[in-house]
């Protein structure tokens, strides 16, 4: 069950990060993008993303 619960963290936290690259692509001070925050946000939310998913789906209940 701590597996599962550390999947579901990481996919939140993953999904936060790239919500937070989107909201940086799309709001431009300026003409310039802020691009080390995209691409920061962006590989790390996808990263926490896919590894949450990944230990979710690895994870097998068993019935005590």
């Amino acid at each position: 069950m701590e597996k599962r619960t550390l999947g579901i963290i990481l996919t939140l936290m993953g999904i936060v990060g790239l919500i937070l690259a989107g909201v940086n692509f799309l709001t431009e001070k300026g003409n310039t993008y802020n691009i080390k925050q995209i691409l920061t946000f962006g590989i790390l939310g996808a990263v926490f993303f896919f590894a949450g998913i990944r230990l979710i789906q690895n994870t097998k209940d068993k019935a005590t």
